[in-house]
């Protein structure tokens, strides 16, 4: 029986922009709310996020995605100006209708309450917003009279209907419909508006902008009634508001590092949330659902806010909000937590497989791309990144430690390690042997590129793979790499390499999209030579499982097989891992479960029965 089964998702979280308002979409029921990442929408349960869900149709940059208030649909808008609807009650997300309204990027979409009119607005070369029917794509109505990209648009949730637009030309709309027409322009702000909303009974809406402030209108008429806080609401942009069920009060959310909670009546904050002093800190989304309060954080983080201890949020969840580029598992106490390191030189720690939390190592680490990620002996996090150096950060103590970093001649490419506290990390022009945490010995002048390295987990032999098409066997004396002049030729530039646990084997894959398999005896005897084909594109990833038993590889054709030592027809195959990216690296829980990570910045668990 050859099977696999998604058994986790685990999401990334939404991708940020520096002063740019991330818009989080809410399900009207209050189980679920939105965002995007990428090519993605991401759908999460509110109350257990690590249940996820994750829709890959689009063919740009998704910008903003919203439930349509029966429920039943999603509306998703991309860089390209197209916005798709989709379902959300069958796990294939059918699509219903697909229009392109404008043609730049989709900034923000609003629904009638009957779900049957949509507004969508963004940049445009002609018109920056339009308003039609959802199921002919017939305009209901003119959006125009800005002169720049429009931020934000809400609809009023009951009749008589009324639209409210807020652009970077520092101005707000208010419309009067179906048909929807220009009334006239809202021009208190002094700065980018950057959300409008309605309350959800329609009798206020507010405005917020880059210049700190939150004014208040009467939501039929549009006349002004007041501001938030006086003087200033913020002391820096709003980004995005979020009015509570009840229409009395909202939370806005700040490039100041805080959230607000507020009183609309009294016209003041009841509550400030300080979310830290960090850059990453400012906030840029905010959702007010049932009695969940969100926030998200330039960092990606999404709070959930406690109204009694404005101090600290219930909880954060953390993550990857680029692209993951290797992880590995490891066990303590029995329970496996995932490493994870992504493009920007975060590294996520994946708690407790089943609540999908999410922890980081505290203080400052890579500054580059982690390239791969291993654990030694020592319950140490050995990882090597493009920003020359590799890191040895104890697991138990979870903080990068200053003096466990050691600088690189060249960029390393890929570290591994083996008993005793030796290290081998292959760099592009050199090949480096540490022994607890120091460098021993380096080899230089190599005589052909290297591209990755293992080391045996008895420590005795090196191997490294090089663009040379050859496997070069080192052995290790001492503190020395000795080359003893042996290699081993591949067919192609060699991608990924790696000694199965118990030693017995060395599996690599190379360009030609052939598994070598290799049998020792001693150090340098082949017993075997065996070829596994499947992969029709290059295969870049591959990891044994901990009884050696099988070995895993991920191609740039998207798919992972799981192979068994010994028997080349004997494969598990799991096409469309991650629909959108190749698997960029994988792991084993234990001999039936399998994580993969991939570019869209998730995790994958599969469950595999033989």
């Amino acid at each position: 029986i050859r099977y696999q089964d998604v058994k986790h998702v685990f999401a990334s979280l939404p991708q940020m922009e520096r002063g740019v308002s991330k818009v989080i979409g809410g399900d009207p029921k209050g189980n679920n709310f939105l965002y995007t990442n990428g090519k993605c929408v991401i759908i999460r349960n509110i109350d257990n996020p690590a249940i996820a869900d994750v829709y890959t149709e689009h063919a740009h940059q998704v910008t903003v995605a919203k439930y349509s208030p029966s429920g039943f649909y999603i509306a998703s808008g991309d860089a390209s100006g197209k916005v798709r609807i989709w379902d959300t009650t069958q796990k294939e997300h059918l699509l219903k209708y697909e229009y392109t309204p404008i043609s730049g990027k989709v900034k923000d979409i609003a629904w009638t309450e009957d779900s049957k009119r949509m507004a969508v607005v963004g940049d445009g070369r002609e018109k920056f917003g339009a308003v039609f029917l959802w199921d002919s794509g017939s305009s209901v109505g003119d959006l125009s009279g800005h002169s720049k990209l429009i931020n934000s648009v809400d609809i009023k949730q009951n009749r008589p209907y009324r639209i409210v637009v807020g652009s970077d030309d520092q101005t707000g709309s208010f419309f009067e419909g179906p048909p929807f027409k220009f009334k006239f322009t809202l021009s208190r702000h002094s700065q980018f508006v950057n959300c409008v909303r309605f309350s959800p009974n329609g009798e206020r809406f507010v405005t917020s902008g880059g210049d700190g402030m939150i004014f208040i209108y009467d939501g039929k008429t549009g006349e002004p009634i007041g501001s938030l806080g006086g003087e200033k609401s913020h002391n820096g942009g709003i980004y995005a508001v979020s009015w509570s069920p009840d229409s009395s009060q909202l939370i806005s959310a700040s490039g100041d590092k805080t959230v607000k909670l507020w009183d609309v009546g009294a016209g003041t904050a009841v509550t400030t949330f300080k979310m830290g002093t960090d850059v990453t800190d400012q906030q840029l989304g905010c959702l007010w659902q049932k009695d969940h309060l969100l926030s998200i954080s330039l960092s990606g983080y999404i709070n959930y806010l406690d109204k009694n201890n404005p101090d600290r949020p219930i909880r954060t969840i953390k993550g990857h909000s680029k692209s993951i580029q290797c992880l590995t598992v490891h066990k303590t106490d029995g329970r496996p937590n995932i490493y994870s390191g992504s493009h920007d030189g975060h590294i996520n720690i994946l708690l407790l497989i089943n609540t999908g939390e999410n922890d980081c190592f505290s203080g400052k680490g890579h500054s580059n791309q982690v390239s791969k990620a291993v654990v030694n002996d020592a319950d140490e996090l050995v990882t090597c990144s493009m920003d020359d150096t590799l890191r040895f950060t104890n697991i138990n103590k979870k903080e990068y430690s200053a003096s466990d970093v050691v600088k690189m001649d060249f960029q390393p490419k890929s570290v591994s390690v083996a008993a005793g506290g030796l290290s081998l990390a292959v760099c592009v022009e050199q090949i480096v042997l540490l022994k607890d945490k120091k460098k021993v010995f380096t080899l230089d002048s190599l005589g052909y590129e290297a591209e990755v390295g293992a080391i045996h987990p008895g420590g005795t032999t090196a191997a490294v793979g090089g663009k040379d098409e050859k496997i070069h066997l080192y052995s290790i004396q001492g503190n020395t790499l000795k080359d003893e002049g042996k290699t081993i030729d591949a067919k192609g530039t060699i991608t990924e390499m790696a000694y199965s646990p118990n030693g017995a084997y060395l599996a690599t894959v190379d360009i030609c999209l052939s598994y070598t398999f290799f049998l020792w005896v001693s150090q340098y005897t082949i017993l075997l030579l065996i070829g596994y084909y499947g992969h029709h594109a290059k295969p870049v990833s591959l990891a044994w499982s901990p009884d050696s038993e099988h070995f895993a590889t991920g191609g740039m054709d998207m798919m992972v097989y799981v192979w068994t030592v010994g028997d080349t027809d004997k494969r598990i195959k799991i096409p469309d891992t991650h629909r959108l990216h190749h698997v960029s690296d994988l792991a084993w829980i234990d001999g039936h479960t399998l994580v993969t990570g991939s570019h869209d910045a998730c995790i994958k668990q599969w469950t595999l029965k033989y």
